[in-house]
């Protein structure tokens, strides 16, 4: 059994989840899925998977009131990843079927992926250039090809948040951090080994000084 961090996979009933915790837990954490917000307050990191609508997402996120637990959790340093729709969830708004409000842990907002005719939704490994250095990327050089499924994209209002972009029609925002948040578009956990090197990095932040867990 895996005696590194605990790192929470938040169970909002959206997502791969269990595919995600095996991932974690193959890059040596110990991975809980769970809604319980003792648990979540315990874990070392947390990550907010995600596969669906984003008004859905956030509606379950506020009924069972993880929405305010991501924020406080967030406020206090302690390592956040979401994941796909998980990372658009992230930002302050969506347009997906109707304006919905997201967390406001990034500022910008989510919108439909300018595919230039190309065929939506966006599936597949495209190719991610690493604008600038983040602390998921260390060590995979100026880019890795990552596993992408989505229709939707996330716009940073502050360029400075952006590490990694990718093109589908349009260059989007792929990879986010600000602080102790951070967010992915692709699927790590189905990414091959690059992805679970982006993964073993945000254990090791989890495990370092600067996650702050129960604080």
């Amino acid at each position: 059994m895996s005696t590194g961090p605990l790192v929470a996979v938040v169970d909002y009933g959206m997502g791969n989840r269990r595919s995600v915790e095996k991932a974690l837990e193959h890059v040596g954490a110990r991975a809980r899925i769970t809604a319980d917000h003792g648990e979540l307050r315990a874990a070392a990191a947390l990550v907010l998977p995600g596969v669906g609508a984003f008004p859905r997402g956030m509606a379950n996120l506020r009924a069972l009131g993880l929405h305010e637990l991501l924020a406080e959790r967030a406020a206090a340093g302690v390592p956040l990843l979401g994941i796909c729709l998980g990372m658009q969830l992230l930002f302050e708004q969506s347009v997906e079927l109707e304006p919905t409000a997201g967390l406001g842990l990034l500022a910008g907002a989510v919108s439909p992926l300018d595919t230039g005719g190309l065929p939506v939704p966006h599936i597949g490994w495209n190719e991610v250039t690493f604008d600038r250095e983040g602390v998921l990327t260390a060590g995979l050089g100026a880019g890795r090809p990552f596993y992408h499924v989505h229709s939707l994209a996330a716009r940073p209002a502050d360029p400075a948040d952006v590490v990694g972009s990718a093109e589908y029609g349009e260059r989007f925002a792929t990879i986010v951090e600000h602080g102790a948040v951070h967010g992915v578009q692709f699927h790590p956990e189905k990414s091959s080994r690059d992805g679970l090197r982006l993964l073993s990095s945000f254990v090791a932040l989890a495990g370092s000084d600067s996650s702050r867990a129960a604080a």
